[in-house]
C-alpha cells in the first residue's frame, strides 16, 4: 500500500514539473533565443518502503524526473549563425554603398552633370567668344564643378566617420558577447545539467553566441557542460571563463579599419558578419576618395593647361583657372576676370582655343568619362550587394524557419500537452485518493 502512495506522489510531482515547463514555454512563445523545454521522466527503480516483507532492489517505487531538455539541434543552430554571419555583412556592405553613392550624386548638382554644363557653356561661347555675360557663366561653370568636388569629398569623408563609428559600437558589442560567454561558462560549470537553470544559462549561450555570430567570422566550439570556446582566426577569444576583447581603429587619411586585440596585436581584418561588411565598406569609401581626388587632380590640371595654350585678347597666355591641393576637397577655382579667359588660339582666331576643348578636354581618357566609369562601378558593385543581401535574407529566413520548427513554441502544441499532462495529474491524485481509501478502509475494519 505504501508503494502505492509512492506510485501517486511521485507522478503527481513528476507532472507538476511538467506543467511548469509547459507555462514556461508559453509565457516565452514570443521571446527570441527561448528553445522549447520539455520534460523527460524514467522510472524510479527503487521504493522507500520499509516494510520488512518487502524487498527494495524489486520495488517500483513510481516515477521520477530525469531530466529538463531544450529543443534544439546543433546543426540548425550552427545554420542560423552562419546565415546570420552573412546577412549582417550584406546589410552593412549595401546600407553604406547606398550613401557611397547618394555622396557620389549622379545628379543635376553633382559633379558628371555640372562637367556636360560647363562644357556645353564653353560651347555656346565659343559661338560668340566676345560675348561678356558668356564668359561669366562659363567661369561659374567651372567654379561649380570645383564646388561639387569638394562637396562629394566632404561627403565621402562623412561616410568614412560613420562606418568608424558604426565599427566602434560593433566591436563593442563583439567585447560584451564575449564577456558574457565567460561569465556563461563558468555559471555552467557550477549548474546542474537537467535543469530549468540549466536550461536558461543555455538559452543565453546560444543568444550570445548568436549576437557575435552576426557580428564576427567567429569559429565557435563546445567543450566541458556545453561551454562555448571562440577563436578568431586561430586567435582564442573566449576559453573556460576568461575572455580577450578587440578593439577597431580607422586610419586618419582615408578612413580604412584595422582590427586588434586590446593589447595591441593585430588581427586579420574580418571576411564575415556585420564587422566583416563595415571592414569592407570602408575599404569602398577609401577607394572612391582616392579615384575622386585623381578625378580632381586630373580636371585642375586638364583645365589649366587647356587654358594655357590659349591666349586672351590682349594676347596674354591664359592664366590656371584652377588650384588642386591634394585632394579633391581643396580644388578651387580661381579668380579670374572674364576678360582674362584665353578663348584665342595661337593663330589669333577668337574663338580658336574654344573650339579645342572637345579634343582636349573630352573623349578617351578624360575626366569625364572617368568619372562617368566611376559612377557606373559603383552602381554595378550596389546592385551585386544588393541582390547578396537578398539571397542572404532568403538563407537566413529558411534557417531560422527549420530552427523553430524544433525549438519553437506552438501554442496550439502547448495547450494540448498541457491537457494531456492536466488528465495524467488528475490521474495521480486519483491514485492518491484511492490509497487513503483503501487505507481508511482497512482501519475501520481493523
Amino acid at each position: 500500500m505504501s508503494d502505492l502512495f509512492i506510485i501517486g506522489a511521485s507522478g503527481t510531482k513528476a507532472y507538476r514539473t511538467a506543467m511548469a515547463a509547459i507555462s514556461e514555454n508559453i509565457a516565452n512563445a514570443s521571446t527570441d533565443g527561448y528553445a522549447r523545454r520539455s520534460v523527460t521522466t524514467v522510472e524510479s527503480g527503487s521504493s522507500t518502503a520499509t516494510m520488512a516483507t518487502y524487498v527494495a532492489k524489486a520495488n517500483f517505487g513510481g516515477t521520477q524526473v530525469a531530466s529538463i531538455n531544450r529543443g534544439t539541434d546543433p546543426y540548425l543552430d550552427a545554420s542560423v549563425r552562419i546565415t546570420a554571419m552573412a546577412l549582417g555583412s550584406a546589410n552593412a556592405r549595401v546600407r553604406w554603398q547606398t550613401d557611397i553613392e547618394t555622396a557620389l550624386n549622379d545628379t543635376a548638382t553633382g559633379v558628371g552633370q555640372l562637367m556636360t554644363t560647363m562644357y556645353q557653356n564653353l560651347d555656346k561661347l565659343a559661338a560668340s567668344p566676345s560675348d561678356t555675360s558668356l564668359r561669366v557663366t562659363t567661369l561659374d561653370s567651372i567654379g561649380r564643378v570645383a564646388e561639387s568636388f569638394r562637396q562629394t569629398a566632404a561627403d565621402l569623408e562623412t561616410i568614412s566617420t560613420g562606418i568608424n563609428t558604426e565599427a566602434q559600437a560593433s566591436a563593442q558589442t563583439i567585447n560584451q558577447q564575449l564577456s558574457s560567454l565567460a561569465a556563461i561558462n563558468n555559471s555552467l560549470l557550477r549548474a546542474q545539467p537537467g535543469t530549468s537553470a540549466y536550461a536558461q544559462l543555455l538559452d543565453s549561450r546560444d543568444s550570445a553566441l548568436q549576437t557575435l555570430s552576426s557580428n564576427l567570422n567567429v569559429t565557435i566550439s563546445f567543450g566541458a557542460h556545453d561551454s562555448a570556446e571562440v577563436s578568431y582566426n586561430g586567435t582564442t577569444l573566449v576559453s573556460g571563463d576568461t575572455a580577450a576583447s578587440v578593439a577597431v581603429t580607422a586610419s586618419a587619411t582615408d578612413g580604412r579599419l584595422s582590427l586588434a586585440l586590446s593589447d595591441g596585436t593585430a588581427l586579420a581584418a574580418p571576411s564575415n558578419g556585420t564587422l566583416g561588411g563595415l571592414f569592407a565598406s570602408a575599404d569602398t569609401t577609401a577607394e572612391r576618395r582616392a579615384s575622386l581626388d585623381t578625378l580632381a587632380e586630373q580636371f585642375a590640371t586638364d583645365v589649366n593647361e587647356w587654358h594655357a595654350q590659349g591666349y586672351t585678347d590682349t594676347g596674354a597666355s591664359g592664366v590656371p583657372l584652377l588650384s588642386y591641393g591634394g585632394s579633391a576637397a581643396t580644388l578651387v577655382a580661381l579668380d579670374v576676370e572674364p576678360d582674362a579667359l584665353a578663348t584665342k588660339s595661337a593663330d589669333g582666331t577668337l574663338n580658336g582655343n574654344l573650339l579645342t576643348v572637345s579634343s582636349t578636354l573630352r573623349g578617351s581618357g578624360s575626366v569625364e568619362q572617368g568619372w562617368t566609369t566611376l559612377i557606373t562601378s559603383n552602381a554595378n558593385l550596389l546592385t551585386a550587394s544588393t541582390a547578396e543581401k537578398t539571397t542572404a535574407q532568403s538563407r537566413s529566413d529558411q534557417a531560422v524557419a527549420a530552427r523553430e520548427a524544433v525549438s519553437g513554441v506552438d501554442l496550439d502544441m502547448e495547450a494540448a500537452d498541457l491537457l494531456r499532462i492536466q488528465q495524467a495529474y488528475s490521474g495521480c491524485a486519483k491514485i492518491l485518493q484511492v490509497a487513503k481509501d483503501t487505507v481508511d478502509s482497512i482501519l475501520q475494519i481493523m
